[in-house]
């Protein structure tokens, strides 16, 4: 008997982010909306991010487990039918084929939110990527019912962005604020290097808020380096008011992970920075489309570069002007409504519509 719940098998840690937890939060919240409720099932996390779900109702389960295992998939299984629940989501680069197959053959719906098709098979039932550069040839091997749903349509943005979908972006002529985010626990010496670079802009009145996530190991070696540059750059761990920070940014300095879809969504004019390699192909893709700005890898971008681009931007409203609406016309924010009403179409599907056969 269905109980109107799913289970997310998902992990976090200073190590892989926060990212992958935060994007099934937003998921979880939409199914929430709906009246049901949402189980995360954790073999990797932080006190942050189970304090973060506990906030939002979400029931948090820890497992000693590999990620990825056959163990962790024979327990993901079990928690799925003592759970009766209606979907497993799994999200992270840990899971891999044979995990997804365990969970299906289980005889449990399965929605994979994948970033890059590079799976051998998807024996799902739903598969989502919500990036710009998703390719539908990527899941040419799928399950024969799988349904994909790709692109930043899809894009799973939390509840709390809601309340900003009718809001206007204007793009000062005047800018001072930009807002710096590097992923929810950046390291020391990418957060230090960026300051650096960004401590070399002389700009009156410029002023940068660098927002670390609660989970940072680093946030103690970040804020001695932003003392020496008291007059410019602030550090602050575990904001709970990001919305209002990207709504009030002039500019954003970023990586090019889940972030950079919030910040779409604001229309804020940004410059990207890869700091994990499965980052580059959407930070390029951005770049292409005339969304963002992208300089490359940021431990490997010159400083000088990175000031220079800054500048660049903040001397222009008219390329703001550019960036923020093209950005404007990808995410809408209701992306996780979306996927919770597919979601919701496949489970009405007869049983006999679902099979393990490879769509070539």
């Amino acid at each position: 008997m269905s109980s109107g719940t799913i289970l997310i098998r998902v992990d976090a840690s200073a190590e892989i982010g926060t990212g992958h937890v935060m994007r099934c939060l937003a998921l979880a919240q939409a199914w929430q909306d709906s009246g049901r409720c949402a189980v995360f099932l954790l073999a990797q996390s932080t006190s942050a991010v189970r304090a973060r779900l506990a906030r939002e109702g979400c029931a948090v389960i820890s497992v000693a487990v590999l990620p990825g295992s056959m163990e962790d998939a024979n327990q993901t299984s079990e928690f799925a039918r003592r759970y009766e629940v209606d979907w497993v989501v799994i999200d992270g680069y840990s899971f891999r084929a044979d995990f997804l197959d365990t969970i299906s053959r289980s005889g449990h719906r399965v929605l994979c939110i994948d970033d890059g098709g590079e799976l051998d098979y998807y024996p799902a039932d739903l598969v989502l990527n919500q990036n710009l550069n998703a390719n539908e040839n990527w899941y040419r091997r799928r399950a024969s019912h799988a349904q994909l749903l790709l692109g930043p349509g899809y894009c799973l943005l939390r509840r709390e962005f809601a309340r900003w979908r009718e809001w206007q972006r204007e793009i000062s002529a005047s800018p001072c604020t930009a807002l710096l985010t590097l992923g929810g626990s950046p390291s020391a010496e990418i957060g230090i290097r960026v300051m650096e670079s960004l401590g070399r802009i002389n700009l009156k009145g410029f002023q940068i808020l660098f927002a670390v996530g609660g989970s940072s190991r680093a946030f103690a070696q970040l804020e001695t380096c932003a003392a020496q540059f008291a007059d410019k750059i602030s550090v602050r761990k575990d904001v709970q008011d990001m919305t209002g920070l990207m709504a009030a940014a002039d500019i954003a300095i970023s990586a090019a992970g889940c972030t950079c879809w919030e910040l779409c969504f604001f229309g804020v004019p940004m410059v990207l920075l890869d700091v994990a390699p499965n980052q580059t192909p959407v930070a390029k893709e951005l770049h292409r489309q005339g969304c963002a700005v992208h300089l490359g890898t940021a431990n490997q971008v010159e400083p000088a570069e990175i000031a220079s681009a800054i500048e660049t931007l903040l001397s222009s409203q008219n390329i703001r002007e550019s960036l923020s609406q093209r950005c404007r016309q990808l995410v809408d924010g209701l992306g996780a409504q979306r996927v919770v009403a597919a979601m919701q179409s496949a489970a009405r599907r007869p049983a006999l519509a679902r099979s393990h056969v490879e769509s070539v």
